[in-house]
């Protein structure tokens, strides 16, 4: 192994900067030639890959997004779009493709693993929705940056004395809305995994209102249901209009977090030592705080389950 290239793809997530400069150091501690591919498996297709050295990586450990930029391909779900990925890669003797991403950007590795490259996954993803891993790089500074725009939106709920519906990310993982819904205090959580229990919800608001509570901060996945609609719910419940928060990409953006910088400069090195044992196919993890890797055939065929004891402490809390 003396080629490695590392890319970026799917959507971005803080972190991913750290962790391309851990696999760019890593393989130049090792004496190998790394290649920076640009915008993802699309630059795979334009053949835009540059090699890199220590300076190309200076700076960027801080920064959120990916310098590397990212995107989605059309073209490399096709045949002829993976062969021509394949060929610009060996054109350049590259060996080794170190992918940073989610779900779909592993299935992309796994494919090209089956095309000759070897290939290992790192997990950046702001929902946490990868089931082999405790968490993906980026999903800590989502939280915390969810959890920043709760405590502002808390401000205007108590002085105007509203329900508050606070939609985040995540896909169909309610990891996101969970872990800032508990540090957050928010009264009720909405998540995928747990179908949405209108009277319930209600019954908590007319309680907090008869004990004289101010507000009532909810917290909604986005999988979990359509946030207008619970607004119009709850208005023939409780008779109140909640104001409704959608954050969007406010959540993917900012400084990734210590714990962001130091799990992806963690999963880099990892991801570049296992190419120099001639591994592939497979994906970076951590698990009780242990880095680990696992074939992308089985981290792909888990599926996701959300933590019942934490879910069960945010209804315990919520009183």
């Amino acid at each position: 192994m003396k080629n490695v290239a590392v890319l970026t793809s799917g959507g971005d997530s803080p972190g991913m900067n750290a962790a391309i400069r851990a696999v760019v150091r890593t393989g130049l501690y090792y004496n190998l030639n790394i290649f920076g591919v640009k915008k993802g498996y699309e630059g795979l297709l334009s053949n835009d890959i540059k090699k890199m050295n220590a300076s190309s990586v200076g700076d960027i450990i801080h920064k959120g997004g990916t310098f590397l930029k990212t995107s989605r391909s059309e073209e490399f779900m096709t045949e002829n779009g993976r062969k021509k990925a394949v060929e610009n890669l060996k054109t350049r003797n590259i060996e080794g493709l170190v992918v940073i991403g989610g779900d779909g950007s592993f299935r992309g590795a796994q494919t090209l693993s089956r095309e000759g490259i070897a290939t290992i996954g790192i997990p950046g993803t702001i929902d946490n929705d990868l089931a082999y891993t405790d968490f993906t790089i980026g999903f800590d500074t989502a939280v915390n940056t969810v959890l920043e725009a709760v405590t502002k939106i808390r401000d205007t709920s108590t002085s105007h004395e509203k329900t508050t519906i606070i939609e985040v990310m995540g896909r169909y993982c309610g990891d996101l809305a969970l872990y800032a819904g508990i540090c957050g205090g928010a009264e009720s959580i909405i998540v995928p995994e747990d179908p949405l229990h209108i009277d319930e919800i209600a019954g908590r608001i007319n309680k907090g209102k008869e004990r004289g509570k101010l507000h009532h901060i909810i917290m909604l996945a986005e999988g979990a249901g359509d946030a207008k609609s619970l607004q119009k719910d709850l208005i023939d419940k409780t008779g109140e209009s909640a104001r409704i928060s959608v954050l969007g990409f406010i959540q993917r953006g900012g400084d990734p977090t210590a714990g962001d910088r130091l799990l992806a400069s963690r999963m880099g090195v990892k991801a570049v030592e296992e190419l120099l044992k001639f591994n592939s196919s497979k994906v970076i993890g951590v698990r009780n705080n242990q880095l680990f890797s696992e074939d992308i055939d089985q981290a792909l065929g888990k599926k996701k389950a959300l933590d019942t004891s934490i879910y069960s402490m945010a209804e315990i809390l919520s009183l």
